[in-house]
């Protein structure tokens, strides 16, 4: 006998006991192991640079197209889920991850690669709105709600921290392949203790989720990432010109069609409020900036620095931990500076750190670059942590959970966007000086090899001369820096941006406060008015647990 939660109205809400507890335990699964597959593959590249031998747009589609996919992905999968059942939706998901984990392991080509990871962004996309959604419904009481969330919050951060760690272990011991497949023995985990310890729950008041607006924005991102790619790779031209008018003319469409559908998508009246979309708008660049930032800084200790794996993994913990102090120093705060104040404090000191990331001029600057990156994930971490809370409350109760579902999303499309956008200035930077600096004697094959990536120049050094490959790898280095410094700089302007635009646009923000409480006999306490005179609305969704 399964147990399956509808939508129907309640009286106190019940409180977890010891089943709900193991079952977030489950959830913790799939939530650490999305968090570890943001990561390990950085570690991964010039391993699977070296044997795949990617160019550098290839290099960028196999890094970001799995964060692309989980951002498109993530909405009409949430909507799939309320209509076949969440529980049921993270075993299929389960199943696709693992299949997907496995693809990209044997991949033989940089295509076949691309087209995994693209296969398992659509699968991570079924697994994160599941393990949130069923958080919501195990967990009813506020506080303990409230627990389980920050708890799921933690599981994402630890996975963060031990990714590099775990990942480099692999690379020591195996082929660049092995980095995927520790996601194979979660899976099987998942599917055998999933259905033992969490409920089925679904809404049957939720209509079809609409194939063509999915089509539309996934199509028209691609399309719009594709030609930015370009740009920085040959320049402005056809080929990057067509697909970003593409990508405009698919995100205008998107954008109509919105508005007509009953059910939409994405609920375009929640961006009649400026505090939703500057918070949303901000959640998105301040996730862009760090993850931007980290994809070079991890190339740099390995390829410039010359660390291996696992030491370029130790090397990254203070990066991470910086953004997880950052996360949980913004809560701590927020009751006792102003918003406003708190969040433009945080992103100039992000900024800061950009400046001394922009300092780096070799391989002997490792404490600087690993300096600079924590300062900059601690700045950053007040944004990452407080923006969702500030997305969600300036929704109202009955668009919680639409604004909840683009609240996911930011993150995820500004770390993919920031890999794309980030990545592809620097490496247009350090294409375009190294081609004026490459030493005599190589031949036009060699060179061409090495103007894609720094991953390419060390792998063709190796099979030259020795004079000859210190001289490739010391002007590679170089003008990889140089574009690592210039990503930097203009990320610090940025920053200083978007500083004083939450110092203005956020100056009424406030965080949301506790919801209503119940009364001794089950009802809730009359409504009290919000800030702006009108009474509070009460949430519209009550939930209960019946038998089938």
């Amino acid at each position: 006998m399964s147990t399956e939660v509808d939508e129907v109205d309640a009286g106190l809400p019940p409180r977890a006991t010891r089943r709900e507890w193991l079952g977030l335990a489950v959830l913790a699964l799939p939530t650490i192991l999305i968090a570890m597959d943001l990561t390990v593959l950085h570690l991964a590249l010039p391993t699977l640079t070296a044997d795949l031998r990617p160019g550098n747009t290839e290099l960028l589609w196999i890094v970001d197209v799995y964060g692309f996919l989980i951002a498109g992905f993530l909405i009409p999968m949430g909507a799939i889920g309320d209509r076949i059942g969440r529980r049921r939706l993270l075993m299929i998901g389960a199943v696709a991850f693992g299949v997907a984990s496995v693809l990209s392991a044997f991949a033989a080509n940089p295509t076949m690669l691309i087209a995994a990871r693209a296969l398992l962004g659509i699968a991570g996309a079924t697994l994160m709105p599941s393990t949130l959604s069923l958080i919501r419904v195990m967990f009813q009481d506020p506080k303990q709600q409230g627990a389980a969330i920050g708890a799921w919050t933690g599981f994402f951060g630890l996975g963060t921290v031990i990714g590099p760690l775990v990942g480099g272990t692999f690379l020591e011991l195996f082929w660049w392949g092995a980095v995927f497949l520790i996601g194979v023995p979660v899976m099987v985990l998942l599917l055998v203790l999933g259905p033992i310890l969490l409920p089925e729950y679904r809404d049957r008041s939720v209509a079809r989720p609409d194939l063509l607006s999915a089509v539309l924005s996934v199509v028209g991102m691609l399309a719009l990432i594709y030609g930015v790619k370009r740009i920085a790779e040959d320049g402005l031209g056809l080929e990057s010109g067509v697909p970003i008018v593409a990508g405009l003319v698919l995100a205008a469409l998107f954008v109509h069609r919105q508005g007509r559908l009953t059910q939409p998508l994405v609920d375009l009246k929640l961006f009649r409020d400026s505090l939703f979309g500057t918070a949303l708008g901000m959640l998105v660049l301040a996730t862009l900036l760090s993850a931007g930032l980290q994809f070079l800084v991890m190339q740099y200790l390995q390829l410039v620095r010359g660390l291996e794996p696992v030491q370029a993994g130790l090397w990254s913990l203070p990066i991470t931990l910086g953004v997880m102090v950052g996360a949980m120093g913004g809560p701590a705060l927020a009751g006792r500076v102003k918003l406003s104040n708190l969040l433009a404090g945080g992103l100039v000191v992000s900024a800061l750190g950009m400046l001394m990331l922009s300092r780096v001029s070799g391989p002997s600057d490792l404490f600087l670059a690993v300096g600079g990156t924590a300062v900059i994930g601690l700045g950053l971490g007040p944004m990452i942590s407080l923006g969702t809370g500030l997305i969600v409350g300036a929704a109202p109760p009955e668009r919680a959970g639409a604004a909840s579902a683009l609240a996911s999303v930011g993150p995820e499309l500004g770390s993919a966007l920031g890999v794309a956008l980030i990545g592809s200035v620097g490496f247009a930077v350090y294409r375009s000086d190294l081609a004026d600096r490459l030493p005599e004697g190589l031949s036009a094959q060699d060179a061409d090899a090495a103007k894609d990536t720094l991953g390419a120049a060390v792998d063709t050094a190796r099979g030259l001369p020795t004079e000859l490959a210190d001289r490739l790898l010391a002007v590679a280095r170089d003008s990889f820096v140089q574009g690592m410094q210039t990503t930097a700089i203009v990320g610090a302007v940025l920053a200083v941006l978007l500083a004083a635009g939450a110092a203005v646009l956020l100056r009424n923000a406030r965080m949301p406060g506790p919801p209503p409480a119940a009364d001794a006999d089950g009802t809730d306490q009359p409504d009290q008015p919000d800030q702006t005179g009108k009474p509070a609305q009460k949430p519209l969704e009550k939930l209960e647990k019946v038998e089938s």
